[in-house]
């Protein structure tokens, strides 16, 4: 429906007489859009063979008559079932063969009443008395008093009542058969009406517990063999079970509410982007060329001898390229892809939000994203809180020790070089004689319980660098620390070296990085002064670039969100891969459909490759020395250009 009105509302506007037009087509678009978007109960029944889901059915329904289709999750004692679908469950009444009444009812009279008199008949009410058949059926309602009438009326109604017993018995136990004999994880379709449950069995931890489906009609849509494992989040089963059988796995309660609210963040994210803001969604190549510096990248080949394509790892160039082209603002849901081995944070192909902007400054894409990530938060979690908190990347060193802190533990690095201006310790005196020397300290808050003790911070100080420490440094040490009895206190000493700054920013969520990006160098000559002076990297690879930022390009920075990283956060989940759909295996690999997989070397001719396959020894040899990282880059290694 709402397709069809925006088809219509394009083609009034695009027939409309160009002197006539009061805006541009595309505000009213982007007016039905928005409220296209606004629409807050979708459908979930539309254009399916169901009336409704398991998961939706209230008290409200009661009476009503519904379709429901969806997987047999358990049975009880072949009276009840639960029936699943994405939304939810619901409980089942399976038909048992219950006869119907069929006896006639006798009413033995102890007085009687004369209701209404009878005139003179026009024949006789008996059997034996011969009467034209003109004449019974023009008085038929007396005819029918006979008893050969009586009886054949009611023989009638008996064999009709009999036939319609055997029928109603006979589809109850159709019924019943398939929803008895289907296996667990069958699909269903059922019809029947929705009734409360019986007082007292309720499930109160059920959306649907207060009521229940009688079922009138069952079909079963598809059998399903023995399972390889139980379809329950509380079964354990091996990572590569669960891939293996991913198809299986998406059925489980977590990985549905997974997917699911990684769909609704992307959609709230559209919305903020598109509809809010007017960034413009655009797809960019996957086919491309190979990028200097950076993670190592897939190649694709070509039907040129000896050409390559290379599978971006970031849209960077041409979100760029788009800034020149006059785009202001764009983002994309990119697919990425980088050659390296997998971590629970990281595989060989992922997706990001790609955000490009020109005429801003950092201030600007912090203030996009932090809007970016509020409006788009689940409303089950604690709500996000605007602005946060930020520090230089010298700040997190010089406090944290790495660019990526985890600020919900503290034991922030705090430097107590002047308490050790005159210690006897040669290892500190030699690092405060160096022009940037420091010493810096850290403490662990009951860290002598679990950790190995440097300085342990009890009334003893046993610890092997306690005899270079005075009381007065002691105290003083103490009370820059504020340590407490079993706390432990790390100390480091070395030369702070200074390093070359530029307008990077990243976002980091509980130690992880799930965002990073920068204010762009538009300005060629530059660019191309950084690439080969100071990176050393080859720029006629980015010729097209630097030709690019030559006419006219504005100034642009941007960000890119990890979306798998940020999901994988925010449902808690211990991998990335709990958050894919298609997840690769830790070693890169697809378990599901096994690949990478060989190709007849008739397939590999057309692009000019040939595979040398290792002899068994060097085979063992690099079995023996694989990583998930090396073994890609081996394999890769073994095709050459015929």
């Amino acid at each position: 429906m709402y397709f069809s009105s925006w088809l219509s509302q394009l083609y009034r506007g695009l027939s409309r007489p160009i002197g006539r037009t009061t805006q541009p087509i595309w505000v009213s678009l982007s007016r039905n859009l928005v409220l296209s978007s606004q629409r807050k109960i979708p459908e979930f029944s539309s254009f399916v063979a169901r009336t409704n889901t398991c998961g939706e059915l209230r008290s409200s329904h009661l009476g009503q008559e519904v379709t429901l289709c969806g997987w047999i999750q358990y049975r009880r004692k072949n009276m009840f079932l639960v029936l699943r679908d994405c939304h939810g469950l619901v409980q089942v009444i399976i038909p048992q063969d219950e006869k119907m009444p069929t006896g006639e009812i006798e009413i033995k009279v102890k007085t009687a009443e004369l209701l209404n008199s009878c005139k003179k008949l026009p024949f006789e009410i008996k059997d034996f008395v011969k009467k034209t058949e003109a004449l019974r059926l023009q008085y038929r309602y007396l005819d029918l008093r006979s008893v050969q009438m009586q009886y054949n009326l009611r023989l009638r109604s008996q064999m009709v009542m009999k036939m319609r017993e055997y029928l109603c018995n006979l589809h109850a136990a159709s019924v019943k058969k398939i929803l008895c004999e289907a296996p667990l994880e069958s699909v269903v379709r059922i019809s029947g009406a929705v009734i409360s449950r019986p007082p007292g069995q309720e499930n109160p931890k059920m959306p649907t517990g207060e009521i229940e489906i009688k079922v009138k009609t069952a079909e079963l849509l598809n059998s399903c063999k023995k399972l390889p494992f139980e379809i329950k989040d509380f079964v354990k089963k091996t990572e590569a079970l669960r891939l293996q059988y991913r198809y299986l796995d998406l059925r489980s309660v977590q990985m549905q509410y997974n997917l699911r609210l990684r769909s609704q963040m992307v959609m709230k994210m559209r919305e903020y982007l598109c509809n809010l803001h007017g960034f413009v969604d655009v797809e960019t190549p996957t086919l491309f060329k190979r990028t200097p510096g950076g993670a190592r990248e897939f190649l694709v080949p070509s039907r040129e001898p000896g050409k390559f394509y290379s599978l971006p790892q970031s849209p960077q160039q041409f979100k760029q390229l788009l800034m020149v082209g006059g785009l202001d603002r764009y983002f994309q849901v990119a697919r990425c892809y980088r050659d390296e081995g997998s971590r629970p944070d990281r595989q060989p192909e992922f997706t990001q939000i790609d955000i490009e902007m020109s005429f801003v400054d950092q201030t600007g894409i912090q203030s996009l994203i932090e809007g970016l990530l509020q409006y788009s938060w689940p409303s089950d979690r604690d709500p996000v809180v605007i602005p946060f908190p930020s520090m230089t990347f010298a700040e997190a060193l010089a406090t944290y020790g790495t660019d990526k802190p985890d600020t919900r533990f503290g034991m922030k690095i705090i430097d107590i070089s002047d308490v050790f201006r005159n210690t006897k310790s040669e290892f500190l005196q030699d690092a405060l004689r160096k022009p940037q020397g420091t010493v810096k300290a850290m403490c662990v808050r009951e860290g002598a319980e679990v950790l190995p003790v440097f300085l342990k911070a009890n009334s003893n100080w046993n610890s092997p660098a306690a005899k270079f420490i005075v009381e007065e440094q002691r105290l003083e040490l103490t009370r820059i620390m504020e340590t407490r009895e079993e706390d432990m206190v790390l100390l480091t000493a070395g030369e702070h070296k200074k390093a070359v700054r530029s307008q990077h920013y990243d976002l980091v969520l509980n130690g992880n990085e799930i965002g990073g990006g920068s204010i762009r160098i538009h300005d060629a000559e530059l660019q191309g002064y950084i690439l080969s002076t100071l990176l050393k990297e080859d720029a006629t690879l980015l010729s097209h670039l630097l030709q690019a930022l030559d006419y006219g390009a504005p100034p642009h920075g941007g960000i890119a969100l990890g979306l798998d990283r940020l999901m994988c956060l925010v449902t808690g989940a211990p991998s990335i891969r709990d958050v894919i759909a298609f997840p690769k295996s830790f070693q890169g690999r697809d378990l599901m459909s096994n690949v990478p997989d060989s190709v007849p070397s008739e397939e590999l001719k057309p692009y000019h490759i040939q595979v040398s396959w290792p002899t068994d020894s060097e085979a063992e040899k690099r079995k023996e020395s694989f990583t998930p990282s090396r073994k890609l880059r081996v394999l890769s290694s073994v095709l050459h250009q015929c």
